[in-house]
């Protein structure tokens, strides 16, 4: 690894915790030692962690199933998290290395002034030499807590500070080309070049013993951040090593995804995977030709229909007839005021072109 490299580390549930939902010491002691030893050579390191829930539950649940409506969660997650950040600060103590909690939530991405606070927090933390330890904010972000996960949370960490490396530690090898569970001749796919669907057909919608992610969420999660640039792996978190193996491209450890050679603007990366969409608009072929190959602005002339309700500056998902995803951006005007039939409805300084990352 390059000393001047910022590398972000999301490790997820069943890798944090033991079968039982307690916090398994043991991985979290590991992935520090790597971590601090990444720290020695001179890289900078941000953990995403997950985990709050299931440890919260192991706290107060009493060995009962674990609840499934969003107050319980929120709640559980206030009593896991700062048993979580005890545990990580027990960990990174043994090297005499502090560590810093950063609560994100959707809000955090989806408006320009707090993506820009966070991302100064977090370089600030990078700066006093602490290791930013980033989990999302479970106990007032109940959306999060039923449809996301911390896979999609650590891409877009990655792409906020400008990473060189995305590291998803998980309980499984990598990506396989099939289901071990179901087929004993299953092998690990050592790189990924392009993100396709049969790919994402292979990944399936399988989930570990616990947490919201799955690989379907990480082949999302990088495709986000190679998109944005940055390089991706998703390898075993119980294995000697883990993350100092990936860095230093150990044989057979993990799954590489290739990062594009052009990466986008942090203005432009906020717009395309940060930026909550409030609208739909679906263009015709025309406007589909100016958009992908001639990168030019949407003309309202392009536009077929519009969905949602949305005001200038709102971001936009722009489909195709098909209703393929095509481009995202920034509307220009509001949705429920009349436009020229030539004004432009989203200018491509305000445009991402997205259709060959799908």
């Amino acid at each position: 690894m390059a000393t001047t490299e910022t590398v972000v580390v999301k490790i997820g549930t069943s890798s944090v915790t033991t079968a039982t939902g307690q916090i398994d010491h043991e991985v979290l002691n590991w992935l520090a030692r790597d971590v601090c030893e990444l720290r020695a050579q001179g890289g900078r390191v941000v953990l995403v962690t997950s985990g709050a829930i299931t440890a919260g539950w192991a706290e107060v649940g009493a060995q009962r199933p674990r609840p499934s409506d969003a107050v319980t969660l929120q709640a559980v997650s206030a009593v896991g998290q700062p048993l979580l950040m005890q545990a990580w600060r027990r960990a990174f103590s043994a090297s005499d290395v502090s560590v810093g909690q950063v609560l994100l939530a959707p809000l955090d991405f989806a408006h320009r002034a707090q993506y820009l606070h966070a991302r100064g927090t977090i370089n600030a933390l990078l700066d006093l030499g602490v290791v930013p330890i980033i989990n999302e904010n479970d106990a007032v972000a109940d959306e999060e807590i039923r449809y996301g996960d911390n896979d999609r949370l650590a891409a877009l960490v990655a792409n906020l500070v400008a990473a060189q490396l995305l590291v998803l530690l998980t309980d499984t090898a990598g990506l396989l080309t099939a289901d071990p569970a179901l087929d004993p001749t299953a092998s690990l796919i050592e790189e990924v070049v392009a993100i396709d669907r049969g790919l994402e057909a292979l990944a399936g919608l399988s989930h570990g013993r616990v947490g919201s992610g799955g690989m379907s969420s990480k082949l999302a999660a990088a495709r986000i951040a190679t998109w944005s640039g940055v390089e991706t792996v998703i390898a075993p978190a119980r294995c000697e090593r883990p993350l100092l193996a990936v860095t230093e491209r150990t044989a057979g450890v993990g799954t590489r995804f290739v990062a594009r050679t052009e990466r986008l603007s942090a203005r432009k990366a906020w717009i395309a995977f940060a930026a909550a969409s409030r609208g739909r608009v679906v263009i015709n072929e025309g406007a589909v030709s100016a958009l992908v190959h001639s990168g030019r602005s949407l003309l309202s002339v392009g536009v077929l229909s519009s969905s949602g309700s949305f005001v200038d500056g709102d971001a936009l998902d722009i489909v195709d007839e098909a209703g393929a995803l095509v481009a995202k951006g920034l509307a220009r005007f509001s949705s429920d005021a009349s436009s020229p039939f030539d004004e432009v409805y989203v200018h491509r300084d305000d445009l991402v072109v997205l259709q060959s990352a799908q």
